[in-house]
């Protein structure tokens, strides 16, 4: 009996489980569908126990299917990129990588130039906007994939979290402007986590505050911390060394953290895609 799980099984198995017939993976891997079902009955034995529902209207994977098919796109994917490296295989082509404004100065540098030194030949083209905008964008394939803010721990919430990020409040260093009443807040567009988010902790403190200022720019955030004339809220790896970071101190209340998390234009990411999800997952430096 094999012991081993074989690589051409496991990449019928994901063709099984992304098209939910043995005939339709059939196709994918050039193989017939009872060629499939075959391989499928001999993973079973491998695992010891059913991978499929095998129904009137196709299959579907059990519990154990499902476990099995997480790993099997990781041991796929590092089988192709040890074997692309030890041919010599260099991707090409052009990415188009969108990420919030706050994380391009301190993130940025750092994942592209890793990237670009493993593929130099792959052109990269980067858009920074709020989160809301850079899903748009994916909406539209306008953009292969982002690093998006997610509220940690809310309920509903998907992705995976690669990297958490604690919200602050930032005003010019010695300001008295968070003594204010209403409290001048500067904050991104209405639908963004810093505007939702700090708006919210305001309310349940039952703080009076108003918005004096309203921007997607994180330049035009900064400067109105910088005048001295607004509180803003940023993520603590976006702060300048010349704003303070304010606190219960100063009577505001704790801000909840954001997640990292990355998202697709598409289920199925293209080669070039995947790769460069891979690096972020792998080097983004944590928290």
């Amino acid at each position: 009996m094999t012991t081993f799980l074989d690589f051409d099984l496991l990449r019928s198995l994901l063709a099984v489980a992304e098209t939910g017939s043995l005939g339709k993976a059939g196709s994918r891997v050039g193989r017939t569908q009872s060629g499939v079902s075959m391989q499928m009955r001999g993973l079973e034995e491998v695992a010891g126990q059913p991978l499929l529902h095998r129904g009137a209207r196709g299959v579907t994977l059990t519990a154990a299917g499902e476990r099995l098919v997480v790993h099997a796109g990781e041991l796929l994917r590092r089988h192709d990129e040890a074997l692309a490296e030890l041919r010599g295989a260099r991707m090409s082509g052009v990415l188009r990588f969108c990420c919030p404004e706050d994380y391009a100065v301190a993130l940025l540098p750092h994942l592209l130039q890793g990237f670009a030194s493993l593929h130099p030949q792959v052109q990269m083209e980067v858009v920074c906007a709020p989160t809301p905008r850079l899903l748009e964008l994916l909406a539209r394939h306008a953009a292969d994939l982002a690093l998006v803010s997610i509220q940690d721990g809310a309920e509903g919430v998907g992705g995976e979290v690669i990297r958490r990020e604690p919200l602050v409040w930032v005003a010019r260093r010695g300001a008295a402007v968070a003594g204010l009443t209403p409290l001048p807040l500067a904050l991104g567009a209405p639908d963004a986590l810093d505007h939702v988010l700090a708006k919210r902790a305001l309310e349940a403190q039952g703080r009076a505050f108003r918005i004096a200022h309203a921007s997607s720019s994180l330049a035009g955030l900064v400067g109105m911390a910088r005048s001295g004339q607004a509180v803003t809220v940023l993520t603590r790896t976006a702060v300048p060394d010349d704003l303070e970071i304010l606190d219960e101190a100063h009577g505001l209340p704790p801000l909840p953290a954001v997640a990292l998390t990355l998202a697709f234009d598409r289920e199925r990411p293209t080669p070039l895609t995947a790769a460069f999800a891979a690096h972020v997952r792998k080097f983004l430096p944590t928290a």
